[in-house]
C-alpha cells in the first residue's frame, strides 16, 4: 500500500499552536528538506499567528509573503479544547437522559481524590451540569438493545421546548444503553431539531457507543461544551487557509482548498470539516503531536523504551513510548472531567517556562498551575508581567540568553533579578538560592509526573531514555537525571519544533467501539465477525469522506477484555481475516499475558475463572507520506567543538556565576562532544550541560546527554530511518 501524497504545492506544513509560540516545520516535498520555526501566540486571534507562521517559514525558503499556492497540505495541533477544560470555561449545559436516572451526574463516582487523608475535608466539586439543567425523558432499552419502554415523543418535546424557553443552547443526550441501540437517542435529536433548532447538541451513541452511563455522560457533555468554540476556531482557521492559500484544481477536475487536518488526541489527524463534528477528539492535541514525534526520533536514533518530556510555555507533558509507540488509554480525564475517548497516555502537570513561583500562606515556595502565559508574560518580557516565573529564574542564573529566538524576542534580565530580589528577600535567600529553589521545584514537579506513567504502573524509570523537547523541556534535564537515576537523555533538533514535526508523521485515523458483553466460552465467532465488520464498515466510510479508497485504506481491531466480575478491562489485538474459535482462544491467551504484565498475575489454565469480553474496537487508517529522518554519519568529526561564545552562569549557588562556553547547536557535528559546564543553544531551545556531564552528538544531529565519561548511543539506527 502505498501512503497518500498531498496534492498540489511543495510543501506539506505542520503548525502546532502553544500557549507562549507558535511552532512550524515546513516539509519540502520535492526535495526531502525540512525547515522550522517559531513565532509567538497571537491568544486574542489565534489565526493571526497562525498564517504569520506560515509566512515565516516560507520565507526560510525563499518565498515572499502570501505563498500559499506553495503549501500541499497543513496538519495543525490546538489547544483550544484543552485549556477551556483546564479552565474550567463551560458555558451553560442542558443535559438530557432518563426519566428516573436524572441523578447520574450528582451520584458520579464514590471516589474521594487523594485517598482518605483528605476524605473528611473534601467537598464534592460542582457538577459540568447543575441538577436544574437535568431533564429525564420516558422511554428505555435494555442493555441487549430490545425496547422495554417505547419512546415518549410529546414528553420529549416539552422537554426541548423547556431548553429553548431557559436559552440553553448546548445540549448533551445519554440515554440508558444506546450503545446496544441508538434509537431513542436519535429520535430525541430530531425532536430537538425541531423544537430548538439553534441548539448544539451532541449525542452518546455518537460519542461513544460504550457502556458505563456515568462516563459516558461526562464524555457526551464535554463534547457538546466545547463543540461550540472548537468549531468557530476551526472554521475560522480553515475560512483564513483557504483565503490564504486559495482555490485549486481538485483531484477529480473540481475545485478543493488545501487540505487542512487537525491532530487528535488518538494520534492520528483528521479533516478540519470533520473535526467540527467531533471536537472532543482533540482535547490533547498537541500533546498527542508531540509525544508522537519525539516517539519517532528516538526510534530512529535507536531507543524503543522512551520517556517524553515535553516543555511548553504553561506546563510540561509526559508520555510512554515502548516499541517506538506511546502508550493509549481510554481513562484519561482533562481538568476535572473524565472522558473515554481513545487517547494518548499524557500526564500534564504545572510546570512551564512562564508557571508562576508563590509563596503558600505557610510561607513555603510553590511554583505553579499558575502561568503567566505569553500576555503579559514572565517579568524578563517587559509586557507587564508581576511574578516571577521559571523562566526568569533560568535567565537570571544565566541558563539561558538574554534573548529569545536567536534574539527575535530581547529579555529583560534586570527586571527578573528584581522579581526574585523580592521572593528571595521574603524567603531570607540570596538571588541565586532563591531562583535555584524556583528550579528545584520545577524540577520535582516533572520527576513525579514522570513516576506517575512509570513507577506507579510497575515500570522502573531507570530502564527508559528521557527525550526533552519543547522551548523549555531541555532546561532541567541534568537535575532529572539525578532525580530519576535515569541513565541517557535524548533530545531531538529543533526541540522547539517536536510537536510540530509530529504533526507531520501521523495518519489520518478515526476510533469506533461497540459494547458486547460475551462469556469467552459462549462466544459466537461468527456473531464477534459481524460486529467487526459493521464497525469496519463505519470507519471505511469515513476514510472514504477523507479522499482514501478502498485500496489505500487499513484497519486494526482490538477488543477489551477481563475475568468475569472484574470491573475493569485489559485491551488485546484481534488478528485480521476470518474469526473462529481458534482465533478467539488465541485472544484471550494474548489476554492472560497482558494481565500478567499489568498486575503480575493471571488466571491462565484455571478454569474457574471465566473470561468476559466486553468491548470491540477498530481504528481505521488512511495513510499519509511522512517525511524522512536523515543521518549524517559521512559528517561525523572527532575533532573538538569550538565555542562560540562565553557567559557567567551558575549552576550551584555555593559557587556563583562562573564564566562558561557557549556552544551554537548548528555547528556541532557527529562524534563531537561537549563537556559540562557548558550551555547549547538553538533558535528555540537551550542545554545547559551540568558540571559532571557529558553530551555527543549522534549522527541523526540528537545530542545524547550522560553522566562522567564519554556518551553513549543505542547502536545501531533502526531500518525505520531509511523509511521515515
Amino acid at each position: 500500500m502505498t501512503p497518500r501524497p498531498s496534492r498540489a504545492g511543495q510543501f506539506r506544513i505542520g503548525i502546532d499552536t502553544g500557549g507562549t509560540f507558535t511552532d512550524v516545520v515546513a516539509f519540502d516535498e520535492t526535495t526531502g528538506e525540512m525547515l522550522t520555526t517559531k513565532t509567538p501566540s497571537t491568544p486574542a486571534d489565534p489565526a493571526e499567528g497562525f498564517l504569520a507562521g506560515i509566512d515565516k517559514v516560507l520565507a526560510l525558503a525563499g518565498l515572499p509573503p502570501g505563498s500559499g499556492e506553495a503549501i500541499s497540505a497543513v496538519s495543525h495541533g490546538t489547544t483550544v479544547a484543552t485549556n477551556q477544560l483546564l479552565e474550567g470555561k463551560v458555558d451553560r449545559l442542558g443535559f438530557i437522559t432518563n426519566a428516573g436516572y436524572e441523578a447520574v451526574l450528582e451520584i458520579a463516582r464514590q471516589s474521594v481524590p487523594d485517598g482518605y487523608g483528605n476524605s473528611y475535608f473534601w467537598v464534592k466539586p460542582d457538577r459540568i451540569v447543575p441538577r436544574h439543567l437535568v431533564k429525564g425523558v420516558v422511554g428505555r432499552m435494555t442493555w441487549t438493545g430490545e425496547e422495554i419502554q417505547p419512546f415518549d415523543a410529546e414528553g420529549a418535546r416539552e422537554v426541548a421546548r423547556w431548553f429553548r424557553d431557559q436559552g440553553i443552547d448546548t445540549l448533551g443526550v445519554c440515554l440508558l444503553h444506546s450503545y446496544a441501540n441508538s434509537a431513542h437517542e436519535e429520535e430525541m435529536r430530531r425532536i430537538l431539531s425541531e423544537e430548538h433548532p439553534g441548539a448544539v447538541v451532541s449525542i452518546s451513541s455518537e460519542v461513544l457507543r460504550e457502556y458505563r452511563e456515568y462516563e459516558r455522560s461526562m464524555t457526551t457533555l464535554v463534547d457538546a461544551a466545547v463543540k461550540p468554540k472548537v468549531s468557530a476556531y476551526v472554521r475560522r482557521i480553515a475560512d483564513r487557509l483557504a483565503a490564504f492559500t486559495g482555490v485549486r484544481e481538485g483531484d477529480a477536475g473540481g475545485t478543493t482548498n488545501v487540505p487542512f487536518y487537525v491532530m487528535k488526541s488518538n494520534g492520528g489527524v483528521l479533516s478540519a470539516a470533520e473535526v467540527v463534528h467531533q471536537p472532543i477528539t482533540t482535547v490533547l492535541s498537541g500533546p498527542a503531536a508531540g509525544a508522537l514525534g519525539a516517539a519517532l526520533v528516538a526510534s530512529v536514533a535507536g531507543f524503543d523504551r522512551v520517556l517524553t518530556c515535553d516543555g511548553g510555555g504553561t506546563s510540561t507533558d509526559v508520555s510512554v513510548v515502548v516499541d517506538g509507540e506511546p502508550t493509549l488509554t481510554t481513562e484519561g480525564t482533562v481538568g476535572a472531567y473524565p472522558s473515554k475517548i481513545p487517547m494518548i497516555d499524557v500526564v500534564t502537570v504545572g510546570a512551564g517556562g512562564g508557571s508562576i513561583a508563590w509563596l503558600s500562606p505557610e510561607g513555603t515556595l510553590k511554583v505553579g498551575p499558575q502561568s503567566a502565559g505569553a500576555d503579559p508574560g514572565p517579568l524578563c518580557y517587559a509586557k507587564g508581567g508581576a511574578e516571577v516565573t521559571i523562566t526568569d529564574a533560568h535567565v537570571v542564573l544565566g541558563r539561558i540568553p538574554p534573548h529569545l529566538l536567536g534574539g527575535e524576542i530581547p529579555l529583560d534580565v534586570d527586571a527578573a533579578r528584581k522579581g526574585l530580589e523580592g521572593l528571595a528577600g521574603r524567603l531570607g535567600l540570596s538571588v541565586e538560592e532563591a531562583a535555584e529553589g524556583v528550579l528545584e521545584i520545577s524540577a520535582w514537579n516533572q520527576a513525579n509526573a514522570l513516576r506517575q506513567i512509570t513507577v506507579k504502573r510497575g515500570l522502573d524509570v531507570r530502564d527508559f531514555t528521557l527525550t526533552t523537547f519543547g522551548g523549555s523541556g531541555s532546561l532541567l534535564l541534568c537535575r532529572l537525571m539525578d532525580i530519576l537515576s535515569i541513565p541517557t537523555v535524548l533530545v531531538p533538533p529543533n526541540p522547539g519544533n517536536v510537536s510540530a514535526f509530529g504533526l507531520l508523521t501521523v495518519d489520518v485515523k478515526n476510533d469506533y467501539v461497540q459494547t458486547a458483553v460475551r462469556l469467552a466460552s459462549a462466544l459466537d465467532a461468527s456473531e464477534v465477525e459481524g460486529l467487526y465488520d459493521e464497525l469496519a464498515a463505519q470507519a471505511a466510510s469515513a476514510l472514504e469522506a477523507e479522499g482514501f479508497g478502498a485500496d489505500e485504506q487499513r484497519f486494526v481491531r482490538t477488543a477489551d477484555l477481563r475475568y468475569f466480575g472484574q470491573a475493569f478491562e485489559v485491551r488485546v489485538p484481534v488478528p485480521d481475516g476470518p474469526l473462529d474459535d481458534a482465533v478467539l482462544d488465541g485472544v484471550a491467551e494474548a489476554f492472560h499475558a497482558e494481565h500478567r504484565v499489568l498486575y503480575g498475575y493471571d488466571f491462565s489454565g484455571d478454569d474457574s475463572q471465566q473470561v468476559e469480553w466486553v468491548n470491540l474496537r477498530v481504528s481505521g487508517i488512511g495513510p499519509i507520506q511522512r517525511p524522512r529522518i536523515r543521518e549524517r554519519a559521512a559528517e561525523a568529526s572527532t575533532t573538538a567543538p569550538q565555542p562560540r561564545t562565553s557567559r557567567p552562569v551558575c549552576f550551584a549557588p555555593r559557587d556563583g556565576h562562573v564564566d562558561t562556553a557557549i556552544f551554537d547547536r548548528s555547528s556541532l557535528r557527529p562524534g563531537q562532544q561537549v563537556r559540562g559546564p557548558a550551555v547549547i543553544e538553538e533558535f528555540g531551545s537551550t542545554i545547559p550541560v551540568h558540571p559532571g556531564f557529558v553530551a555527543r552528538i549522534d549522527t541523526y544531529d540528537n545530542v545524547i546527554v550522560t553522566r562522567g565519561g564519554a556518551a553513549s548511543v543505542a547502536g545501531e539506527p533502526s531500518e525505520k530511518g531509511s523509511d521515515q
